[in-house]
């Protein structure tokens, strides 16, 4: 891709692509999906412009370069399900047991996920591809997401609904695979996202709740 000069983001008000209000969500969206399907290199400023209907150049008047694009769909792309997912657990009401909380956590970040599906997918086709500074600011917030979950993990072990020496970090990395590779495969038409997201609560939490002294059975998990 031919190397463009910077320009400043900010909109000049005579420009028609700088007045409508919508045009750098537009970009954002179009990018997203042209990153998901095309990868990074191929998805270029003038790809994204063509898909706007509106001139390259016109792009710098919101964004300085690609890499600001791709950035800020990467960011996203986890912002968003991050968001929805920590809403979600803080209104549990107090005393919430694992399952129950691992089930609205799952269910929260996989509707999350999908409905934003091409940020969240770009997100976690592109990741590699994008240059290291990119990837590695990224990956700030990514880390922040992934200790949002340890924490609500090492809460829960606190009050003995998870047994001593679960390597939660791990379970974590387990989980996230689980739940992202969710945009490959994942058809509403065959299963309701509830029902998908409950088997994996479930499965969680009875490889995860601490067993009891004395018959060393698994304790009730509150599965219904």
């Amino acid at each position: 891709m031919a190397t463009l000069s910077k320009r400043t983001a900010t909109a000049s008000p005579d420009t028609p692509e700088a007045v409508a209000p919508d045009s750098r969500q537009m970009i954002l969206e179009t990018a997203a999906r042209l990153f998901r399907r095309d990868g990074y290199a191929a998805t270029t400023l003038r790809a994204i412009a063509a898909d706007c209907d509106m001139k390259a150049g016109s792009i710098y008047y919101h964004f300085a370069s690609k890499d600001v694009i791709v950035a800020e769909v990467l960011d996203i792309g986890v912002r968003r399900v991050f968001d929805a997912v920590k809403q979600a657990v803080d209104a549990l009401p107090p005393g919430t047991g694992l399952a129950d909380t691992l089930r609205c956590a799952i269910e929260t970040h996989l509707r999350a996920l999908l409905l934003a599906h091409d940020f969240t997918s770009a997100n976690i086709r592109i990741l590699g591809q994008v240059p290291l500074p990119v990837r590695e600011a990224h990956r700030a917030l990514r880390r922040r997401y992934e200790r949002y979950w340890v924490t609500l993990l090492e809460g829960l072990r606190q009050r003995g609904e998870i047994r001593a020496g679960s390597d939660l970090n791990r379970t974590v990395f387990f989980l996230f695979g689980a739940m992202n590779w969710a945009t490959e495969w994942y058809d509403e038409r065959k299963s309701p996202l509830a029902v998908v997201a409950s088997e994996l609560a479930d499965l969680v939490a009875h490889g995860l709740h601490s067993h009891d002294n004395t018959t060393g059975q698994p304790k009730p998990t509150g599965l219904t």
